[in-house]
């Protein structure tokens, strides 16, 4: 197994590093030769953060630079490897109110959609030089380590929780055992190339994920956050994460009969905490 690193460090045993610089557009190919398959996850996080002209350059650059740069090397190798796996996000749909789309669906309107695509778009290298490229549209990835799940617990488990706004925007989630093993299951079938939603498929509401976090921590979560107060704090990044409507579903999953672990919330919270 080899990893890409900015800087070097000490390695776990049967771990190789690789240097890499997409600001400088270099990637150290040698430790990659005999590699099959590359998981580019790489990017910036998109928040809790108000999003300053800078940030926003930051988001675009660790993304795209990083795709275009990676894909640009794999695909200048006497023997690339013959699968890709790269990193999107169900930004790609921008608000999709009350519809359910799938992968069928044209991209959005909005920074992260506009994001979203360049990024996709950054892995055509890697298309044309015949390596067999997948993009992960993930959804709210669910974890008690960090993102979405692991900010808002300490209010949760103090009772201080509650809906986003008025609750009616929908939110796909995926557990974190499910992304590893949608991860693992497409690594396994190359057959399977563009774009792929990674949630689980049964989107829910804010509200019904406030109900069900509270009653997995047996806490009351019934103190809503006001649209506007959102707006204050977070800026730009209320309108497009936090209060965006999103109801995406898994088709190219579901048709692949991915085994779901974690196919509704109830269940998934229940493992995870």
């Amino acid at each position: 197994m080899v990893r890409l690193v900015r800087h070097t460090s000490a390695s776990p045993p049967g771990l190789v590093e690789a240097h890499w610089d997409p600001a400088r557009g270099e990637v150290e190919t040698g430790p990659l030769r005999g590699v099959d398959a590359v998981v580019h996850l790489a990017g910036a996080p998109i928040g809790p953060a108000r999003w300053t002209p800078e940030y926003k350059q930051l988001i675009q650059d660790s993304r795209v630079l990083g795709t275009r740069t990676l894909c640009a090397a794999l695909a200048d190798m006497d023997k690339p490897p013959s699968r890709l796996l790269s990193a999107s996000a169900i930004g790609y749909y921008g608000a999709t109110g009350d519809t359910a789309v799938d992968e069928d669906a044209p991209h959005g309107e909005g920074f992260l959609a506009e994001v979203t695509t360049a990024w996709e778009a950054a892995a055509t290298p890697a298309e044309e030089s015949g390596i067999s490229v997948a993009y992960l549209r993930s959804g709210v990835v669910l974890s008690v380590e960090g993102g979405l799940l692991g900010k808002i617990l300490p209010l949760f488990r103090m009772g201080l929780g509650g809906r986003l706004g008025d609750g009616h925007q929908y939110m796909s989630w995926m557990s974190i055992a499910d992304e590893v093993a949608a991860i693992r299951f497409l690594l396994e079938r190359p057959e399977i190339t563009g774009p792929v939603n990674l949630c689980a498929p049964e989107p829910v509401t804010n509200a019904e994920f406030t109900a069900a976090l509270g009653r997995a921590l047996h806490r009351p979560a019934v103190l809503p956050v006001p649209e506007f107060a959102m707006r204050w704090a977070m800026g730009e990044f209320a309108d497009e994460a936090a209060l965006i409507d999103q109801r995406v579903l898994p088709r190219r999953l579901l048709e692949a009969e991915y085994p779901f672990r974690h196919a509704d919330l109830d269940t998934a919270l229940a493992d995870i905490l």
